[in-house]
C-alpha cells in the first residue's frame, strides 16, 4: 500500500468527506463504456477519492495479458507489476510536477487540459512496449481537486519514455517537463501548412504516392518534397511514424 501511495499528491488529496457535487457523474460510465466499443484506444478512469480504477475497458493494449476486471481489480498496484521499473520513478515524478502544475491553473479551466507522456508496458508475451498516456480531468470537487479523470493508451510514436506535454484545449500553447532540470518548458503547438494536412489525410486513407499526386494534380515528387518537410517539422522518419504523431497529437 506505501508503494501505491507515492502516485498520490497531498495537493490532490481527496478525502472521504470532501464536498463533491456527486450529481455531476450521473450516468457517466455508460458513455466511456460507448467510447471504448468505438476505438481501438485502451480507456480506464480513476478515482482519486478511493485511489482505485472504475472501470477499465477489454481493449487489449493496457492489460498486459490479464482480463478488465482483474486489472481493475488491481488498481494501482498493476503499475508496479506490469511497469518498467525505472518507468514506474518516472510516472510517480510526472505526478508530482502534474499536481504542482495543475495547483496553479485556475478552478474554472482545470477541465479544459490534460496531460500526455510516454512508458513501457510490460505486454501479455512479456515484451516491452512503448505506450502513450494521456489524462484529462472528467469531474472536480467543490476545491476544484480531480475527483476522477479519463486515461487513455495508445501506442507510441516515439523511440523512448518520458515526452511529457501539459496542453489546453483550444489552445496552441503548451508545456513541456523536462524530468532532469525538474522544469516546465512553455512552447507551442506544431502547425502544418494545408498542404501536408492534406498529403497525411491522404497517406491515413491508404493512397500511395502516385494517387496522392493524382487528387492533388502535383507530382509525385512534389509529394515527396513535402513529406520531407513535414517529417523534419514533426521530427518522425517515416510515415508510419508521421500517422502516430498525427493521432497522438490529434493533427488529424
Amino acid at each position: 500500500m506505501e508503494e501505491i501511495n507515492r502516485f498520490f499528491n497531498d495537493k490532490n488529496k481527496v478525502r472521504s468527506d470532501a464536498e463533491i457535487d456527486r450529481s455531476q457523474a450521473g450516468e457517466y460510465l455508460e458513455a466511456v463504456k460507448a467510447f471504448s466499443r468505438l476505438t481501438y484506444q485502451s480507456l480506464y478512469v480513476i478515482d482519486y477519492q478511493t485511489r482505485a480504477f472504475d472501470y477499465v475497458s477489454d481493449n487489449p493494449l493496457f492489460l498486459c495479458g490479464k482480463s478488465a476486471e482483474e486489472v481493475k481489480e488491481m488498481g494501482y498496484a498493476f503499475y508496479f507489476q506490469n511497469v518498467k521499473p525505472e518507468d514506474v520513478e518516472l510516472l510517480i515524478k510526472i505526478n508530482e510536477a502534474g499536481f504542482d502544475f495543475y495547483e496553479k491553473i485556475p478552478v474554472n479551466d482545470r477541465k479544459l487540459y490534460s496531460i500526455s507522456y510516454d512508458f513501457h508496458l510490460m505486454n501479455g508475451k512479456k515484451n516491452m512496449v512503448l505506450v502513450n498516456h494521456k489524462l484529462t480531468p472528467m469531474f472536480l470537487t467543490e476545491k476544484g481537486q480531480i475527483w476522477k479523470s479519463l486515461c487513455i493508451v495508445s501506442l507510441s510514436g516515439n523511440t523512448s519514455a518520458g515526452n511529457i506535454v501539459v496542453s489546453k484545449e483550444g489552445s496552441d500553447e503548451l508545456w513541456k517537463y523536462d524530468p532532469e532540470a525538474d522544469r516546465w518548458e512553455k512552447g507551442e503547438k506544431i502547425k502544418l501548412s494545408q498542404r501536408e494536412y492534406e498529403i497525411l489525410g491522404l497517406y491515413a486513407s491508404g493512397q500511395t504516392i502516385n494517387e496522392i499526386g493524382e487528387k492533388l494534380f502535383i507530382s509525385a515528387d512534389t509529394v515527396k518534397f513535402h513529406r520531407k518537410k513535414l517529417f523534419e517539422k514533426i521530427g518522425v522518419n517515416n510515415i508510419a511514424e508521421a500517422l502516430t504523431y498525427a493521432k497522438t497529437n490529434k493533427l488529424l
